[in-house]
């Protein structure tokens, strides 16, 4: 079985490792644990794995946010990968901080990344796992919020959080999405 896993973020040093790059982050971890590197290809960075016998395309596009949707048509299209196998990973300021929600389908809730997704692929019924990052910032100033890096105490917590994003990813791939949000969804 095919999947394809995105993780949402934007190229460039000044980006790394910020809140809107979340998606970025949980891909790395992903790799890393199963010793997978990245490779620069059309449209994004990609690494392959293996994980019991299922083949995932990891993909951080190359895009930046708002133009996502033409990076995650190609490798689709490119891997011949059902829409039911696609999970896309996003920031969301609506969750509080290290709050995840796997989701079927849904609206964008303004989020750029997965607007631009829907509209290239012309629908909403593809999986997200949404990562909270909090809404703590003043009238005005989301986005330096989001595109700022973390407070202290959140970088104390977020290693477990990008862990436990990593598992559902897993899981997903593994049990299903219904399984996998039962399992995840209520902690």
């Amino acid at each position: 079985m095919q999947y394809l896993i995105v993780g949402l973020g934007n190229i460039g040093a000044e980006y790394q490792h910020t809140r809107h790059n979340i998606g970025f982050d949980v891909l790395n971890d992903l790799a890393q644990d199963a010793n997978v590197s990245f490779s620069t290809q059309r449209y994004g960075d990609i690494g392959e794995m293996k994980l019991k016998g299922h083949n995932l395309t990891l993909l951080k596009p190359s895009t930046f946010m708002n133009l996502s949707g033409n990076a995650v048509r190609y490798w689709m299209q490119l891997k011949k990968i059902s829409l039911e196998n696609v999970l896309v990973i996003a920031d969301d300021i609506a969750l509080p901080f290290g709050s995840l929600r796997l989701r079927q389908d849904g609206s964008n809730a303004g989020h750029n990344g997965l607007k631009n997704i829907e509209e290239t692929i012309g629908t909403t019924k593809y999986a997200r796992l949404r990562f909270g990052i909090g809404n703590d910032y003043s009238r005005g100033h989301q986005i330096e919020y989001v595109l700022s890096g973390w407070a202290p105490e959140q970088l104390e917590t977020l290693p477990e959080r990008i862990e436990t994003a990593s598992k559902i990813i897993q899981s997903f791939c593994l049990s299903g999405i219904q399984r996998t949000m039962n399992d995840f969804n209520k902690r």
